[in-house]
């Protein structure tokens, strides 16, 4: 689908965070934010996968936005870890339900965005779906998301060391119906040459959510 970039300014709580915004010509009513993998290992709001994520919910016709945390880009402000990023991703959220207020919002992220995105949005009764790509399962916990209702997909590779196959199989079956698990076939942690698979993933788990608003 046709979009346009909108460049963000977002009053972030450690000061401005850089962000940006791709508006689909044809909304179909609701809204998305992605966080994107460790800033300390290079992630940023234009990694690739993210962008491919991105891509997929756009042509569904969801505006999506995204943003570099506190310390990375333009975004000002040191990393902390997980604390302060949530502050950002709560920012960003804000700034997402007072732009397109009373649409139904997706949240989530990649590797580090995930955790962050995750239990931001899964805190916030606005959100009714949630997206995890390639959630670390090995390094970071996701009990949070033992308490909410939202719908969750998560797509992963099958040879993503921080996601193995028996974590996510347990995550998988401890959340029970309200989690959709795709797998990416011989994927490591970045999907590099399984991009299009990620994408055709959250396209064919988006579509029947937001396409017919």
């Amino acid at each position: 689908m046709a979009h346009r970039i909108e460049v963000v300014n977002l009053a972030g709580p450690a000061g401005p965070l850089e962000a940006q915004c791709m508006i689909p010509a044809a909304p179909a009513g609701g809204a998305a934010l992605l966080c994107h993998p460790h800033p300390l290992h290079g992630g940023t709001m234009h990694t690739k996968a993210l962008s491919h994520a991105a891509r997929a919910l756009v042509t569904v016709g969801l505006p999506v936005l995204r943003f570099n945390f506190r310390g990375v880009g333009r975004s000002a402000g040191t990393h902390t870890g997980g604390a302060g990023e949530r502050d950002d991703a709560r920012a960003a959220l804000e700034w997402l339900a007072a732009r397109y207020p009373g649409q139904p919002l997706l949240a989530g992220g990649f590797s580090f965005g995930a955790w962050v995105g995750l239990e931001v949005g899964n805190a916030d009764p606005r959100v009714t779906t949630l997206l995890g790509i390639a959630p670390p399962l090995a390094d970071f916990g996701f009990d949070f998301l033992d308490h909410g209702s939202a719908d969750l997909l998560v797509v992963a590779g099958d040879r993503d060391t921080y996601c193995p196959a028996a974590a996510l199989a347990a995550f998988g079956a401890r959340l029970g119906a309200r989690a959709t698990i795709r797998i990416v076939p011989r994927a490591e942690h970045l999907f590099l040459g399984h991009l299009t698979a990620l994408h055709d993933a959250v396209l064919a788990f988006a579509r029947p959510r937001f396409g017919r608003l």
